[in-house]
């Protein structure tokens, strides 16, 4: 039988830490987190496995480190509010939510959101709000947030985001103009229209479906 705990620590050592992530929010949350209760229960064994799980809905719970470089790229603190577009298992929002004050997640099937506030509330994370709806028009009435986080890959950065996002805050996303090739980008809003773009290299993530993202099949 598996020593979860000890499989969380390698995890952390070798794949996060041993992979450049320096930091110490982003490890404290990796190691505070059980990914074993955000994949289904034939594939618990494979939770610390250094690669993306499937789950409900032909989706995917990301390998660990893209996790952790996501949210380190979003330089989250104590006091930000959170919008991660994509709940899905509910992993990365328990990650950003080990860290920061709030977090509002998205997802538009009904089945993941369901189960990701079942995990949630089980394991006593408080400090997410899962939301049914259209992830690529963020949530107005709850901006401005200090960052946005997408775990699906869109053609371009959603405007909703861009206007919802407040001054200084992040928007960390895979953009690219193939459904699942994108750039992993970070967004700095610096003034009203100002705005700074970095890039961190290929990635592939699941398309992000909505009015601002890609049509469903």
């Amino acid at each position: 039988m598996i020593d979860f705990r000890q499989a969380r620590e390698w995890m952390v050592v070798q794949q996060i830490a041993g992979r450049g992530i320096r930091d110490a929010h982003v490890l404290s949350a990796m190691r505070q987190v059980p990914r074993e209760e955000f994949v289904p229960a034939y594939l618990r064994d494979c939770a610390y496995d250094d690669n993306a799980l499937p789950i409900a809905s032909q989706q995917a719970i990301s390998q660990p480190i893209v996790v952790a470089q996501m949210i380190e790229a979003a330089e989250l603190g104590p006091h930000d509010r959170v919008l991660d577009i994509g709940t899905g298992s509910g992993y990365a929002a328990a990650i950003a939510a080990a860290i920061a004050a709030h977090v509002d997640s998205v997802e538009r099937d009904p089945l993941l959101a369901d189960t990701a506030r079942e995990t949630l509330a089980r394991l006593g994370i408080a400090n997410v709000t899962v939301h049914l709806g259209d992830g690529t028009l963020g949530l107005a009435a709850y901006a401005p947030y200090d960052a946005i986080i997408a775990g699906a890959g869109g053609p371009r950065v959603p405007r909703a985001w861009r206007s919802q996002l407040s001054v200084g805050g992040r928007i960390v996303m895979p953009v690219g103009r193939e459904r699942h090739h994108q750039q992993l980008i970070k967004l700095v809003r610096r003034g009203e229209h100002d705005y700074h773009e970095y890039s961190f290299g290929d990635v592939s993530f699941v398309p992000l479906i909505g009015d601002d993202g890609w049509a469903p099949y």
